[in-house]
C-alpha cells in the first residue's frame, strides 16, 4: 500500500519543490540596448580579439552545438 500512494506523492512534492524554486528563482530578462552595445563593441574589434568576442556573444544554444563538436574558426593569413 505505501509504495502504491509513496511513489505518486514523491513526484507530487518533487513537482512542488521544483515550482517553488522556479517562482523563487526567476532567470533574468537580458536588456536588447546592452546587448546591441557589447556586440557593436566586438564586431568594432580585430583579428582573434574579434573572433573570441563574437564567440562569447553567440546564443546559448549555438555555443552549446559548436561546445559539442568544437570548429575553431581560422583567420586568413595577411
Amino acid at each position: 500500500m505505501w509504495l502504491v500512494v509513496g511513489g505518486p506523492l514523491a513526484v507530487i512534492v518533487a513537482g512542488l519543490v521544483t515550482v517553488v524554486i522556479a517562482v523563487k528563482n526567476p532567470d533574468p530578462v537580458l536588456n536588447k540596448s546592452d546587448y546591441e552595445r557589447d556586440l557593436a563593441a566586438a564586431q568594432r574589434l580585430e583579428g582573434q580579439a574579434k573572433i573570441d568576442a563574437m564567440a562569447k556573444m553567440q546564443p546559448a544554444n549555438q555555443a552549446r552545438n559548436h561546445a559539442a563538436s568544437p570548429v575553431v574558426p581560422t583567420t586568413p593569413d595577411k
